[in-house]
């Protein structure tokens, strides 16, 4: 068919645009005259000329032209029009590919009046001859005469006026004036021809039955050689009349009204026929589609089930809601004969929509878990729906745009003409929400706003997309724990739905910060989070209390960064030695911590004493309390037998106004009588002190320290330590057997290698014979070592600060 076809409806010509061929195209109409000009289109053009530009079928565009349009050529009953398309890609019109398309349309014969109701304008017609004089309707209008007289005579052969009557005036317009005022006046060599859009001043409501039309009451003038003429030029058109009940269009239209019948006494129908886009459909055809026409003695009315054959259903949008309404596009025409004007006919054409009717948008999510991919599918649509953009976390691009952000959409078209719109996200696609559920499942949800148009109305709408796929993908934080004599140690290996939860010991976050400041150690790289938390911590619980040791647990719980949920648990147990509580110190002093054990919640560590009461703790923390004292206070008994010499005493606690304990724990030390010497001596003169060489097994370890207090150690998963040039490194050497307090321990000769070979070369001495290596920029520092909780005999270990230095030949950096 091309990109236009034209078809000839009575006395109505009407030209189909493909909406396939114009698709994207900015349009330009106008309507070429006889002379060749065109004439650009525009709305108040075509209402006063004849024209109509609609849309049928959800995009097709639909010009229609009156046989009496302004540029319409009629001769010997054949009307021709001539349209011109300009299509162009751009809305300023460049580069436009012309079309043209002329057309010609036989009509008659005509009827002595004829009137037709179109969607922008009333057209009336009528025959050039001088109706018989009706006594009533003169006399009701003598004046229009003396009206039109004066300008007739005074003007030429072509000047001619009309006259509207409203009920509070009368206004006689020239030609020219009726035509500045936007009404469409024409004549030929029969006819007489007056058209009203629907936006004239001089339209009045009238009611009918129920009914309201746009009427206008009219007079028109025209000379014909020695003679003014007027002849009767009213016109009706129905507004509304349009009723919906059980699925059906009722459309009412009332006979003989009248602004049509003044003057006339007597009616008779000839004809009543109707159709769709103007095409009139036989009683038989009617029937197949359900339709229903009356012909009652006031009324004409159809009937048309909603959803009929010869309408169709278009998208619309109600509150930003989406919908659809039905339209259809009627026409009725009606002839009967009066007394006054013989035979009228007269053709309404109604474009009828139904109220919105919201429609429920189906969201339907297929997986494909092999690929990891969601396939969403959005719809159905109908035609007239186009995809425009998408809203993806805040930010709306463009549907070629979207596939950069890893969402790719397509059409989905079925064979009735509706269609969907599929999107297909990968599950690690920015703006994919993951969360883990439970066990081994994880919830990915999509999150997309979806803006469509629809055409030709240009309109907009939303739809939300949010879909949850289910996927068994998760992998779950593990952990691993080990104790090393002085602290408990955690280490987690992360899983895939843990990077935002958060350590917690009890309801304590535990944070970098406050882990250095409670000596604790926090470690994350990424993959695993280190924890290391001191045996005599108040975050550590104390289960039970047995000359075996004492057991300790460690309870650590991941939880949701945000809303705090227990996501893990995780704890350590371990059992550590008595000897880590208690010390017994050479000179009479004893130093014990004790712990408080969970089932005892209420005791108050710092009412803790000793046999004597007076004996109060010299440290306190919520889980601890230390006394240090000599043997010989505090209550302290003791007991000899012929090898050891026993201290014994009792930590005890009361509550308050009752004298018999709740909590009692004995401890003692111990110490061999045979170490035990009195020695009276006079000191005059030492002798020199010698060492005699011995050979024996040691048991060495050197450690490397974060800092200058020799608190934090390196832990095996740390290594290799990265350092820069000049900054310092902490070393301590400790003799780890035999642990003889009588020993010391001295160092004779450290060296630095390139490689964890001791023996490969290149070297550099650190110490020399126990001394600091004179051709050091940076000499060797020691520190000295005192006694501490952790560091019983001080003699045993040694510490030494070295500056990082690299091994170079030349000016060549040397590495391994």
């Amino acid at each position: 068919a091309g990109p236009m076809s034209s078809e000839c409806l009575g006395n109505l010509l009407r030209i189909t645009l493909s909406a396939e061929y114009f698709e994207d195209k900015y349009l330009s109409l106008s309507v070429v005259d006889q002379s060749g000009i065109a004439w650009e289109l525009d709305e108040a053009m075509a209402s006063q000329c004849g024209y109509t530009v609609t849309y049928s079928n959800w995009s097709n565009i639909e010009f229609r032209a009156s046989a009496l349009s302004c540029h319409s050529h009629l001769e010997k009953d054949v009307f021709t029009i001539t349209l011109e398309i300009k299509a162009s890609h751009t809305p300023d019109m460049k580069n436009a590919a012309i079309h043209l398309k002329s057309a010609s349309c036989p009509y008659g014969p005509w009827s002595p009046r004829e009137l037709v109701c179109e969607r922008n304008y009333m057209e009336v017609s009528v025959r050039k001859e001088v109706p018989q004089p009706v006594k009533d309707f003169i006399q009701d209008e003598p004046e229009d005469w003396t009206l039109a007289f004066p300008e007739a005579k005074a003007g030429e052969a072509s000047i001619w006026q009309i006259v509207f009557h409203r009920p509070e005036e009368k206004k006689a317009l020239l030609v020219s004036d009726a035509w500045s005022a936007g009404y469409g006046l024409n004549t030929t060599d029969t006819r007489v021809l007056l058209r009203i859009p629907y936006t004239a001043v001089q339209i009045q409501l009238v009611e009918a039955q129920g009914v309201t039309f746009s009427a206008v009451r009219s007079s028109t003038f025209y000379k014909q050689r020695w003679m003014i003429l007027m002849v009767d030029t009213a016109v009706a058109c129905p507004v509304d009349g349009v009723d919906y009940a059980n699925k059906t269009i009722i459309w009412t239209v009332p006979k003989y009204i009248q602004p049509l019948s003044a003057g006339a006494t007597s009616f008779k129908d000839v004809l009543v026929e109707a159709g769709v886009d103007l095409c009139k459909l036989s009683a038989k055809e009617m029937t197949s589609r359900k339709y229903v026409l009356l012909n009652d003695l006031n009324t004409i009315t159809m009937k048309i089930p909603i959803g009929a054959e010869g309408g169709y259903y278009k998208t619309s949008v109600s509150s930003g809601q989406h919908g659809a309404k039905y339209a259809i596009n009627l026409f009725l025409e009606h002839q009967w004969e009066d007394n006054k004007w013989g035979l009228t006919k007269h053709t309404i054409i109604k474009e009828i929509e139904t109220p919105f009717e919201q429609v429920e948008l189906a969201i339907t999510n297929n997986l494909n878990l092999s690929m990891r991919i969601m396939n969403v599918t959005v719809g159905t649509f109908l035609p007239d729906v186009e995809l425009v953009n998408l809203t993806i976390e805040g930010a709306t691009v463009a549907v070629p745009e979207a596939v950069q952000h890893g969402y790719l959409t397509h059409e989905i078209r079925y064979a009735n003409g509706s269609k969907a719109y599929g999107i297909q996200v990968l599950f690690d696609a920015p703006g994919i929400k993951k969360e883990y559920m439970t066990a081994d499942v994880r919830a990915y949800t999509l999150n997309v706003t979806l803006a469509f148009i629809i055409h030709p109305a240009s309109e907009t709408f939303a739809v939300p997309v949010i879909t949850v796929s289910v996927v068994k993908d998760a992998v779950l934080p593990s952990a691993r724990g080990f104790c090393d004599g002085k602290n408990l140690h955690l280490i987690i290996t992360r899983g895939n739905v843990d990077q935002n939860w958060l350590p917690f010991i009890s309801d304590w976050h535990l944070t970098p910060e406050d882990a250095q400041k409670y000596n604790y150690s926090l470690k994350d790289n990424g993959t695993h989070l280190a924890i290391s938390v001191p045996f005599l911590s108040s975050r550590v619980n104390y289960e039970d209390f047995h000359t075996s040791g004492v057991k300790a647990s460690l309870h650590l719980t991941l939880k949701d960064g945000i809303t705090l949920a227990n996501k893990r648990n995780f704890s350590i147990s371990c059992r550590f030695s008595p000897s880590e509580l208690i010390q017994c110190l050479p000179n009479g002093t004893v130093v014990i911590t004790v712990v408080k054990l969970v089932g005892i919640a209420d005791l108050d560590t710092s009412l803790l004493v000793l046999r004597d009461r007076q004996c109060k703790p010299s440290l306190v923390t919520e889980k601890t309390a230390t006394f240090k004292f000599n043997v010989n206070t505090c209550g302290t008994s003791r007991k000899f037998n012929s090898t050891t010499m026993t201290y014994e005493n009792d930590v005890l606690y009361f509550r308050p106004g009752n004298d018999t304990p709740v909590y009692q724990l004995k401890f003692v030390c111990l110490y061999k009588i045979k170490q035990i010497v009195d020695v009276h001596y006079e000191s005059k003169k030492n002798p020199p002190p010698s060492i005699k060489p011995g050979f024996g097994s040691l048991t060495l370890s050197m450690k490397l320290f974060k800092e200058k207090s020799y608190s934090d150690p390196y832990q095996e998963l740390e290594y290799p330590v990265v350092k820069y040039l000049r900054e310092a490194l902490y070393f301590e050497v400790e003799l780890l057997q035999p642990k003889d307090a009588r020993l010391e321990l001295n160092l004779h000769d450290c060296w630095a290698t390139n490689s964890q070979s001791q023996d490969s070369l290149p070297q550099w001495p650190i110490l020399i014979k126990g001394c600091e290596n004179s051709e050091d920029s940076y000499r060797t520092v020691f520190h000295e070592v005192n006694y501490s909780l952790r560091v019983k005999l001080p003699q045993l270990l040694k510490r030494f600060e070295v500056r990082m230095f690299t091994f170079v030949q030349g000016t060549t950096l040397l590495q391994e």
